[in-house]
C-alpha cells in the first residue's frame, strides 16, 4: 500500500479510512481540508498522530502543539484533545489498546 494512493483532500471535509482494525488497536488515515478539525474529546487509550503532509494544531489539555509534515505527537489517554487544520493535512492515527485500562 502506498500512502499516496490513500484518499486525497476533499473541499470543506474530513476524509478517513480505517487501515487496520483489531481488538488490540486501530490505524486510521485522515485527510483534513484547511479549517477542518475534530472537536475536543477524550479517548480511553493513548494515541499517536503522525503528520504525513501539511500543518495542524493539536491541542492537548489546552496546550497548543503545531505539527508539520514528518512530525508526530502522543495524545495521552483520558486527556482532552482536539485537532485543527492550519493548512490541509494528512495524518495517521495509531491507537493501541491496553488491557490494563
Amino acid at each position: 500500500m502506498k500512502i499516496n494512493n490513500l484518499p486525497g483532500y476533499q473541499s470543506n471535509s474530513v476524509v478517513s479510512r480505517v487501515i487496520i482494525k483489531k481488538g488490540e488497536g486501530t490505524v486510521t488515515f485522515f485527510a483534513f481540508d484547511e479549517g477542518q478539525g475534530l472537536s475536543e474529546h477524550t479517548a480511553p487509550f493513548d494515541a499517536l498522530v503522525y503528520i504525513i503532509d501539511g500543518e495542524a494544531d493539536i491541542i492537548i489539555d489546552g496546550s497548543n502543539n503545531n505539527l508539520c509534515s514528518g512530525e508526530m505527537i502522543i495524545m495521552p489517554a483520558n486527556h482532552p484533545h482536539e485537532l485543527k487544520a492550519i493548512k490541509p493535512f494528512k495524518m495517521l492515527l495509531v491507537m493501541i489498546k491496553s488491557k490494563n485500562r
